[in-house]
């Protein structure tokens, strides 16, 4: 089956979006929540830092003390205690005395300001100083990162390590988050053989897309498992309704075209519904979409390079999606080295190389040439109302490193 009407890509990522679903939320450790999206606000159970603290090592003492100390008029202080790191004086600072004071421990009480021991000498009880400080100099306040009860971060947040201390500040050893999503990649094609360092036989092919196509969809965030299914349309609905029934996601490689053999559309279109077939797209054309058993089912084609452009098209967002996370592409303005011809009411996802100013795209780019892949770094991408662009002119170019999780 194959539509005889190009859907626009837009169209066709309209249609994946109606049918955007989200993943379970889970409660896990916070050692294992790092790249992960927050299915809850965090509200602070604590300040940060719980008291004000010494932001040096040096001296808790009276700022005004200081005054007018300096290399040519030094003044005297006597140490009275010393506070290490997770420890705290009973004692209160008076009119030129001084506690020894480590970074991050508690200011003692009538201390106003630390100054730094590189500024100091001590002789016994006896201390020194050269320098002068102000009211709350190396002194960092309590609460001035968090305050107990504050929200710090909202749901959908995705956690980097950064968050991840932040979570940790506000008191949670444990955290929800969405579900990673489990996808089944199911490749077809009676042609396919694994890779080998033997002569392969005639008409045969390795098997590249099992590792590309998986690889995209864990750097989506998603869990993937791999099955294989031959050219016949009972093989493939057998591997498609298993699939559905275990699976929150099918992505299947293969039999999407218009030649003997192809039955992976005829499958869906038999088990469920088709969104669409075929989409004004290069490269790419025969990519599809349906939903088995309630679960999105995305048909991306054989061909290596157009699988993988059909995935950053179509399937990535949806992944992300699942999982409370945003995903747009985000474009940037290159200057094009080359002339790129193009045709109005197709979308062109052109393999090119940028840099911080210029992009000149793949001239050897066929759909199946996986080095093209390999010697980009980006996208330019020609939107369908464009005749594609002139030498010098100004495109929109998304990075790789970009769309990945």
């Amino acid at each position: 089956m194959f539509l005889s009407k190009l859907d626009s890509l837009s169209n066709a990522i309209k249609l994946v979006n109606d049918h955007q679903k989200i993943t379970k939320v889970e409660e896990i450790p916070l050692s294992e929540a790092h790249n992960r999206v927050l299915a809850e606000d965090i509200m602070a159970f604590h300040h940060s830092p719980p008291f004000d603290k010494s932001a040096m090592d040096g001296f808790a003492l009276i700022a005004e003390n200081t005054f007018g100390a300096s290399q040519s008029a030094p003044k005297e202080f006597k140490v009275i205690d010393a506070i290490g790191a997770g420890d705290f004086s009973s004692k209160t600072v008076g009119e030129n005395e001084a506690i020894v004071i480590a970074t991050g421990a508690p200011i003692p009480d009538g201390a106003n300001a630390v100054l730094m021991k590189e500024y100091t000498t001590v002789d016994d009880d006896k201390l020194t100083i050269y320098s002068q400080v102000t009211p709350g100099e190396n002194i960092s306040p309590k609460s001035e990162d968090i305050k107990k009860g504050q929200k710090v971060l909202d749901k959908h947040t995705f956690i980097r390590y950064q968050e991840l201390g932040l979570i940790a500040s506000a008191g949670y050893d444990k955290v929800k988050v969405f579900k990673k999503p489990r996808v089944k990649v199911i490749i077809t094609g009676n042609e396919l053989v694994e890779p080998t360092k033997e002569e392969i036989d005639k008409a045969k092919i390795i098997n590249s897309n099992q590792y590309t196509v998986s690889a995209m969809v864990e750097d989506s965030g998603a869990i993937c498992d791999i099955t294989h299914a031959g050219d016949t349309f009972d093989e493939v609905k057998e591997a498609i309704l298993e699939a559905s029934n275990d699976y929150d996601v099918i992505i299947t490689t293969g039999g999407t075209a218009i030649s003997k053999g192809d039955v992976v559309l005829d499958v869906v279109d038999d088990l469920g519904e088709i969104l669409f077939h075929g989409v004004a797209v290069r490269p790419g054309k025969p990519v599809g979409a349906g939903v088995v058993n309630d679960k999105m089912v995305f048909t991306l084609s054989g061909q290596p390079v157009a699988s993988m452009s059909q995935f950053d098209m179509v399937a990535r967002k949806y992944l992300f999606e699942m999982q409370g996370r945003s995903f747009d592409f985000h474009l940037q303005k290159r200057v094009s080295e080359l002339k790129i011809p193009s045709q109005l009411g197709r979308t062109d996802f052109i393999r090119a190389f940028a840099d911080d100013e210029n992009a000149k795209h793949i001239l050897n780019r066929g759909s199946g040439i996986i080095r093209s892949m390999v010697d980009a770094n980006s996208y330019i991408i020609i939107d369908e109302n464009d005749e594609g662009c002139q030498k010098g002119d100004i495109v929109d170019v998304v990075f790789f490193d970009s769309l990945l999780w």
